[in-house]
């Protein structure tokens, strides 16, 4: 019996309709694999791949000369802090040849719908997300195609099967509150981010716990939450600074919330550090600058990204490697903004 000889190539347009017909499945089938979807058989799934590899069929309108590069997909691009996790991918992308491909989805706390369509057609080599959730249908949609990825600072836990990289938000708040408490504060304000973010909820539970371990009762009125926008630091210190018994000092869980808080302080007469005592988080570049220079959690936020980026590569090498869940340390950092009392 003569041996089966693999089918040749088409000798026609390769066309989607073309290649569904000779993969005998239907055209929204056919769409469903070229773009990654769920929603189709494995043996179904490979048969149309394999024709469409052949053929060398993209969407309509692709470029078919991206460089190989990692897609750092934020929800929105906050200033300095993007900027740092921004240099840290961007180095180890340099190391291996790569280009970075910086990209704003235009959701604060999440890759809004559509990114997932752009990434699929530059076919990066991972892609980094930051402070989002991973929905299943993206999350699907990316293993299709084989594209790893990375959530850094990730909204919400990450599902078991998410490689993440964080830092230690929890010890971070104990650090910043156990300074004050050290200093002699005792009527402590927090000004924290959303309330939905993981991070923030970290970052107040270590700020409790260190209030518990020393016997001091939280006052909920000098706990506030909101976004990490510009205005939002103003606005929560003036509220708090107003209160008939206000805080002697403040843990703002972002240090734009915390030069925020400086501003408010100025506009009542409020002395720092000698009226008011103030903490923040993250240690950005404009920090040590404040006046007086900003006492602060460091977030290693470069460092982050550079081992997120790391990881993609190795995951893009090693695909079937365990997932990954790295939390990096955070560091007080004492300057001029907190001094003791009493």
């Amino acid at each position: 019996m003569p041996r089966k000889q693999p089918p040749a190539p088409l000798h026609k347009p390769a066309t989607l309709e073309n290649i569904a017909r000779d993969a005998a499945v239907s055209l929204s089938t056919a769409s469903k694999v070229l773009n990654g979807r769920p929603g189709v058989a494995s043996d179904t799934r490979e048969r149309v791949a394999k024709l469409l590899e052949l053929h060398g069929y993209r969407k309509r309108g692709t470029a078919q000369t991206f460089s190989p590069s990692i897609d750092l997909v934020f929800g929105a691009l906050d200033g300095a802090w993007a900027i740092e996790l921004i240099r840290g991918a961007a180095g180890v992308a340099r190391e291996n040849g790569l280009s970075l491909t910086v990209i704003e989805s235009g959701d604060r706390h999440s890759a809004a719908p559509g990114w997932v369509d752009a990434a699929v057609q530059r076919e990066p080599v991972g892609v980094i997300l930051v402070a989002s959730d991973l929905p299943p249908a993206d999350k699907y949609q990316l293993r299709s195609r084989n594209i790893p990825f990375v959530v850094v600072d990730p909204a919400g836990d990450p599902a078991p099967d998410v490689p993440s990289i964080g830092s230690t938000n929890y010890t971070g708040g104990m650090a910043a509150t156990r300074h004050l408490i050290d200093l002699g504060h005792r009527r402590i304000g927090v000004i924290a981010g959303p309330a939905d973010l993981m991070s923030t909820r970290a970052r107040v539970a270590g700020f409790r716990s260190a209030m518990g371990a020393a016997d001091i009762p939280v006052d909920e009125t000098l706990v506030s939450s909101g976004e990490f926008a510009d205005e939002a630091g103003p606005e929560a210190g003036t509220a708090l600074l107003s209160l008939p018994n206000p805080p002697t000092a403040i843990f703002a869980t972002s240090d734009v919330k915390a030069l925020g808080t400086y501003e408010a302080a100025r506009a009542m007469g409020i002395s720092i550090p000698d009226d008011l005592s103030i903490v923040g988080y993250d240690d950005l570049q404009f920090a040590k600058w404040a006046g007086p220079p900003l006492t602060t959690i460091r977030q290693p936020l470069s460092d982050m990204a550079n081992e997120a980026a790391r990881l993609v590569i190795r995951l893009r090498n090693e695909p079937r490697r365990a997932v990954d869940r790295l939390d990096l340390s955070t560091t007080l950092i004492i300057r001029g903004s907190t001094k003791k009392i009493g």
